[in-house]
């Protein structure tokens, strides 16, 4: 009885390419959880800082308002506006 040298070849070919895809999805998955769980945090603490820091601006403007500085408040605004456009963010709220 004569072996069939290319399906036993191809047996060992598949059974080694399924292994070595089993360990890629393995260590994919655990790549995944872990940046899942980094992306949670991070989402946590960007609310809490944008949380604060929308805390802060309102009481800027308040104390602005009540003191009547209607300098300061344009130069505040200048700069807040200035920034949102180097960030590209007024252009994209606009279109």
């Amino acid at each position: 009885m004569e072996l069939n040298w290319i399906a036993i070849g191809w047996t060992i070919d598949m059974i080694l390419n399924g292994l070595v895809w089993l360990i890629i999805a393995a260590f994919s998955l655990i790549l995944i959880d872990m940046s899942d769980t980094w992306t949670r945090k991070a989402i946590k603490w960007m609310d809490k800082a944008d949380i604060w820091i929308r805390k802060v601006v309102d009481n800027l403007f308040v104390s602005i308002q009540k003191k009547n500085l209607k300098l300061l408040t344009s130069i505040i605004l200048i700069i807040i506006l200035g920034i949102l456009a180097q960030l590209e963010i007024i252009p994209k709220l606009i279109t």
